[in-house]
């Protein structure tokens, strides 16, 4: 959905010739996939970084557009709201220092994106979900006014056929119904891309569903929505809900959501994701783009563009670039709370599933997939508290584990991973170190954030407390420590 699209409307022939042409680059795909050449290269990391824009209230700012004019960055661009930038980072070898490469690159640009903001009293701020967003700032209003965004509106609006329900049973619970999408850009996060090589992508991409459960649990930063204390990453229940199309008991069968963890264990090929997400969702918005002659490898537009159109939370990536390569693109991890926070995040997820990779089999054939979802959304609401399903030697039967013993766990696995991809001892110590901190003090920032605004409350209102938290959080994000080492109010 990264491409910009013109406002339009469809007939039903667009639609049909949309689902022919992505049938057709889905075989394509198969074909390009098994050529020797396809892949060859370095790895590479990437990512991009969606961040809130405020204002000196602490209050959204919906100015990205304005913002964007004044930045001329063609790394930043437009997110679904107005109070929303995406910045796309530079594509780094895996090899040497990588996070250090992008971390350094993400505060120059937070840099320059602050200055460009002191003209029109809006500063940026990475956070999962901004604690100061009213129910109001959920509308079309806020809508950034392009095409692409007005299409998947129109589109999920049509599909949903009835009001969209948010309902999240956290510290404090949130129930509401809204008409717009705009809930879905509440939620900033920070995507990882992992280049992989087609004979390993099966084995790397099931290790990183594995382990996004892990990764999410330490990571967490949304724990304040609409003023409220919900989950420690609220984001993966408020994403899933607000663009949730389906119309309740629409059927007889399960019919998948658009925004969703998986559908099972890759068996043997990426190709399989491709698959499943051509066959399994129906087309929302049938866009043609024009294909170069002689263009290898294929650039197959309107089979990614479909893929861009499903959230799934581990995502498989298909690019021509170069030779041609996939990626693995981690979705789960939230925006904040900084630079370094960020990256370690990234090193850990990333450790993780290239350092699970090759023992990934005897993990998953102890674990049904069922129960690594039961996992994602446990970490996503428990944060450091949660219990896992965890594979262990001997079990004979599915045996709960505290997410902070599976971390520790994991802490020498991602660092064996880093080391597999070349990634320099420095850097790898570095990052492991910050999520080591982070694990030893008992804190994400989803939680940091919820015992703040609850102490907060004690001496002011619950919007003044959310302005006050947010303040404090945007200046210890500002002097880049880590979140192990911001001071604690309660």
């Amino acid at each position: 959905m990264g491409r910009e699209v013109a406002h339009q409307l469809f007939a039903k022939a667009d639609f049909e010739r949309f689902n022919r042409i992505i049938h057709q680059q889905l075989e394509q795909l198969a074909e390009v996939l098994a050529k020797p050449s396809f892949g060859q290269g370095p790895i590479q990391l990437g990512a991009e970084l969606e961040v809130n824009l405020m204002g000196p209230d602490y209050q959204i700012s919906p100015v990205n557009v304005q913002m964007l004019e004044r930045l001329k960055d063609p790394q930043f661009q437009t997110e679904l709201n107005q109070y929303n930038l995406e910045l796309n980072l530079t594509p780094v070898k895996a090899a040497g220092k990588p996070f250090s490469a992008i971390t350094t690159e993400i505060v120059d640009k937070f840099v320059a994106a602050r200055d460009c903001g002191d003209t029109m009293a809006t500063r940026p701020v990475a956070i999962g979900i901004l604690p100061t967003l009213q129910q109001q700032h959920l509308s079309q209003k806020y809508m950034t006014e392009t095409g692409r965004y007005q299409l998947l509106a129109n589109a999920m609006k049509k599909m949903r056929g009835m009001p969209f329900h948010i309902k999240i049973d956290g510290d404090e619970k949130i129930d509401f119904h809204t008409l717009d999408i705009g809930a879905e850009g509440a939620n900033t996060s920070f995507q990882v891309h992992l280049m992989t090589p087609v004979e390993q992508y099966a084995d790397t991409f099931n290790a990183a569903q594995l382990t996004t459960p892990v990764a999410i649990a330490i990571a967490a930063n949304s724990g304040v929505f609409l003023g409220r204390c919900a989950w420690d990453e609220t984001r993966v229940a408020l994403f899933k809900q607000s663009v949730d199309s389906r119309r309740p008991q629409q059927n007889g069968w399960r019919e998948p959501s658009r925004v969703y963890f998986g559908h099972g264990w890759m068996r043997k090929s990426p190709w399989e994701q491709f698959a499943q997400t051509v066959n399994l969702y129906q087309p929302i918005i049938p866009v043609f783009f024009d294909e170069e002659d002689g263009c290898y490898p294929p650039k197959l537009a309107e089979l990614n563009f479909h893929m861009g159109t499903t959230w799934p939370w581990t995502r498989a990536i298909y690019s021509h670039s170069g030779n041609g390569h996939l990626r693995i693109e981690f979705r789960a991890l939230p925006s904040g709370p900084t630079a370094v926070d960020m990256t370690a995040n990234a090193a850990f997820s990333i450790g993780m599933a290239v350092g699970l990779q090759e023992q990934v089999d005897h993990y998953i054939a102890r674990l049904p997939f069922d129960y690594a979802i039961y996992n994602f959304y446990r970490a996503a609401r428990d944060g450091l508290n949660a219990e896992l399903l965890w594979p262990r030697a001997w079990q004979n039967k599915p045996v709960e584990m505290k997410v902070t013993q599976v971390i520790e766990q994991m802490l020498p696995v991602a660092n064996q991973g880093l080391s597999a991809l070349g990634v320099d001892l420095d850097d790898r110590d570095k990052y492991l170190n910050i999520i080591e901190r982070r694990l030893a003090g008992g804190e994400t920032g989803g939680s940091w954030a919820k015992k703040t605004l609850c102490k907060l409350r004690e001496s002011h209102s619950n919007d003044v407390a959310c302005q006050k938290l947010l303040q404090i959080y945007y200046d210890n994000q500002t002097q880049g420590l880590p979140l192990a080492q911001w001071q604690r109010i309660w």
